[in-house]
């Protein structure tokens, strides 16, 4: 059915289109010859193709805008015949005899425009004249495009001031009153249009039977109840609205003049326009000309008029989207506050802010059903333009925020998408005003709003906050606004009521690492104040659970162990070193960090809890603090051995521990000799025989440390080597029962370089005779028949002997001790 209207309709277009272009066609011809009777003759049916009722507006306008441009070419001919001595009064009654209303008025307009130009007659009671006819014509649609044509050709030969039909000094009041009386019979046309077409007045067979519905329906739509009993179906009723909103700029093209007319000025526009514009009771309408005066009219009328339009909004229909005409009226206003200024002395000239607050007030208790979406969206608008007009009033912001906890109160957290969406704009206004957390978190209301944020918006709020931190380097320094921060971000840091979180992988890391890149920034040089951050800190990741310790852990214990090294190098810490328990000390920190990387082996994360014992247990060596260093690689030790199980991790584990240990001086004898003894006996129960090997001559370094005399023992240095060729024999020899070959040679060339490290360093137990024998065994096994081709191998060992030559060809001391190395 809907398929067959449509088609019905592009037929009757297309008809109308070829009546109106066959008319046009004689029109011209009549022009063309100077017949001024058959032109209008022509011209009128041309015009007759608009009297159709078939059309929808959208169809109309196509028909409408091809007779327009005929009409422009009729106006040139009406000209040139003023010229050549036609009177023009005389051609102006000459086309009220035009057989029917719709044409006559149309080719009326038309003279009329020209018998402005001549001046014969004053433009107002020209003016006058044709907006009174048209009233002729009260088909909705043909009505409006009839006075939509008038307002059209009619725009440049307003009596306004400085225009050449000015007049008298009062003839801009007549131009306003023309273009407010055209505007007001539009709108009146445009309400009709609601009501289903083949009833009601365009129905009424008299004029008196017109007459009498003219003045039910005026007086209905001025009490804002419409035409009921007039209303068809619902889909009819709709797409009547649909119909209705394509002509709206049609009426909306009159404010457009109005704001266009040099004499409407400020008090013009209070007491004349304004109150004749909003004085309308159908709420699309309504709607759409508070918009329409919001957006054509200038900033500073709005703002000098705002207790009137404010005072228009509470007795708008509660179907109209009041949200939206508020909403743009805080933004323009925002705007000019934001273009200059100067202007800002008017805004509390006014009481802006004061109007404004009110009026949102009064809406929403007058819109006990506005949802909850709509009064948030008031808030937020009303704090933009807060924070544009009254930066420095901080109360006044927290005040929009405090009413807005006062809405959200009876409705518990918000389940409603685009409320929440308008809950993160209003929170996110502050950050972008002050570009500065620490001063909205001194609105007292911010974190009340936050309360009503389901999780996943929590987090996503959470988030703009931190990335409004780390964009604008913001300085949080006190324990106080740590605390008040860490409050606002709960969803992205605590586990809340154990609940299990469906998020997907990557987003819950990329959570947690702007969290991480957060803990990081939070500094002060104050020592003390730094540790009650620190402790602060460490208060709330402790809530996060096993999925977040182990990216919230790991920047919390940096940020200890630098504040360590900050305490290590005072100068007050020189003079009394941390003997003094009442104040910050690396004791009190290293007692917090021995906790906090506890949680991480309950999680468990044993791997990163490890390698954070072994960083805690470096700074601590810097401390000189024996005992607590001591403790640190204990619960590393107690950690690889019950919690790291695979061969891999055990590995990577190993080889941190040696490595850490080699760089530790703060122990003494028995201490050290104990953690050393540990750590050979762990290499050698690696499962696999290269890593073991590979640990084992690592585990050498254990015994010799450059700048430390008392830490150099070479007997210890090759029994870890000679144990490490042992096992790399074993190895070969495994390899060679496995897989019928003697494998790789890299772990000879390997203990070989340890043998020549060694050897260099001046180890009195690493001789020549050693080296050389070992060289010697490396080739005779790559000779080898069952041994494997190996380039990595073979390119290892001809750099390791490449660098012999070197070093002999250097001469000197070092070239001396090479020399007897015969390769």
């Amino acid at each position: 059915m809907i398929a067959d209207g449509v088609e019905n309709e592009e037929k009757w277009l297309a008809a109308g289109i070829a009546g109106l272009q066959q008319n046009a066609f004689y029109m011209h011809r009549a022009l063309d010859s100077n017949n001024l009777r058959d032109a209008l003759k022509y011209s009128a049916q041309m015009l007759s193709e608009l009297r159709t009722s078939k059309l929808s507006p959208h169809k109309y306008y196509e028909l409408y805008m091809r007779a327009f441009d005929e009409l422009r070419k009729l106006e040139m001919f009406f000209k040139e015949e003023a010229r050549r001595g036609c009177s023009i009064i005389d051609l102006y009654e000459l086309v009220q005899h035009a057989g029917n209303i719709l044409p006559r008025l149309y080719l009326l307009c038309t003279v009329g425009c020209v018998y402005i130009k001549s001046k014969e007659a004053p433009a107002k009671d020209v003016l006058k004249d044709l907006v009174e006819m048209c009233r002729g014509i009260q088909h909705p649609v043909r009505g409006l495009f009839l006075r939509s044509y008038l307002s059209q050709v009619s725009r440049d030969k307003l009596p306004d001031i400085g225009s050449e039909y000015e007049g008298d000094a009062d003839t801009v009041v007549d131009a306003v009153e023309f273009v407010l009386q055209n505007f007001t019979e539009m709108n009146k046309l445009w309400v009709r249009m609601q009501h289903q077409v083949g009833h009601g007045f365009w129905s009424c067979r008299s004029y008196s039977a017109y007459e009498s519905f003219i003045l039910l329906a005026d007086h209905e739509l001025r009490l804002g109840i419409g035409l009921s009993g007039l209303q068809g179906p619902a889909r009819e009723k709709e797409k009547r609205e649909k119909e209705r909103s394509e002509l709206r700029d049609l009426v909306g093209k009159n404010l457009h003049v109005l704001s266009q007319i040099e004499g409407v000025d400020l008090d013009m526009y209070r007491d004349t326009v304004l109150p004749r514009v909003v004085n309308c009771k159908d709420e699309i309408a309504q709607f759409y000309l508070m918009d329409c005066i919001i957006q054509v009219f200038p900033d500073e009328y709005h703002l000098q008029t705002l207790e009137i339009l404010l005072g228009a909004c509470p007795q708008l229909q509660p179907s109209v989207d009041i949200k939206t005409v508020l909403s743009r009226l805080m933004e323009r206003l925002s705007n000019y506050a934001a273009s200059s200024i100067e202007v800002l002395p008017e805004f509390l000239q006014v009481e802006a802010f004061s109007k404004l607050n009110n009026a949102i007030g009064k809406v929403i208790e007058a819109q006990v059903d506005m949802p909850i979406f709509g009064a948030v969206t008031l808030y937020s608008s009303l704090l933009t333009f807060t924070l544009h007009v009254h930066p420095d009033r901080l109360d006044y912001a927290d005040q929009v925020l405090g009413a807005c906890v006062k809405k959200l109160s009876s409705k518990g957290k918000l389940d409603d998408s685009k409320a929440t969406k308008q809950i993160v704009a209003l929170l996110s206004a502050p950050l972008e005003k002050y570009n500065d957390i620490v001063t909205a978190l001194k609105l007292s209301n911010y974190p009340r709003v936050m309360e009503y944020l389901d999780l996943e918006t929590n987090k996503i709020m959470a988030t703009v906050i931190i990335q409004s931190i780390m964009k604008n380097n913001t300085h949080i320094s006190t324990a106080d606004k740590v605390e008040a921060l860490f409050e606002l971000m709960t969803g992205l840091i605590k586990d809340l009521d154990g609940a299990e979180e469906e998020v997907d992988e990557d987003d819950f890391k990329d959570e947690q690492n702007s969290v991480a890149r957060l803990i990081q920034m939070l500094h002060n040089d104050d020592q003390e104040e730094m540790f009650q951050i620190i402790c602060t800190v460490k208060k709330h990741i402790m809530t996060g659970g096993p999925k977040r310790l182990p990216f919230t852990v790991p920047p919390l214990v940096f940020s200890s162990l630098k504040l360590v090294r900050r305490l290590q190098g005072s100068q007050d810490q020189e003079e009394n070193p941390f003997g003094d328990e009442s104040s910050t000390s690396p004791k009190k920190i290293f007692q917090l960090l021995n906790q906090t990387i506890e949680a991480l082996s309950i999680v468990p994360a044993p791997e990163l809890a490890l390698r954070l014992y072994l960083q805690c247990a470096e700074a601590a060596n810097d401390c000189d603090l024996e005992p607590v260093a001591y403790e640190f690689f204990t619960q590393a030790y107690i950690l690889y051995e019950e919690e790291v199980s695979d061969s891999k991790a055990q590995v990577t584990a190993l080889h941190l521990i040696i490595g850490t240990l080699q760089r530790m001086h703060v122990f003494g004898v028995e201490n050290r000799d104990t953690l050393t003894h540990k750590a050979t006996g762990y290499s050698a129960k690696l499962l696999k025989k290269p890593d073991q090997c590979r640990a084992v001559y690592s585990c050498a370094h254990l015994f010799w440390v450059d700048d430390q005399d008392n830490m150099k023992d070479g007997e210890r240095v090759l029994i870890c080597l000679k144990r490490a060729l042992r096992i790399a024999n074993a190895a070969q020899q495994m390899s060679n029962a496995a897989r019928g070959n003697t494998g790789s040679v890299s772990l000879f060339v390997e203990i070989l370089n340890k043998y020549l490290y060694f050897y260099e360093k001046g180890n009195p137990q690493i001789t020549v005779a050693a080296i050389q024998s070992l060289i010697e065994l490396i080739t005779t096994e790559m000779q080898s028949d069952n041994s494997t081709p190996d380039p990595a191998s073979d390119a290892f060992l001809a750099s390791t002997l490449r660098y012999l030559q070197f070093q002999k060809q250097k001469g000197g001391a070092i070239g001396e001790k090479y020399e007897a190395i015969k390769v």
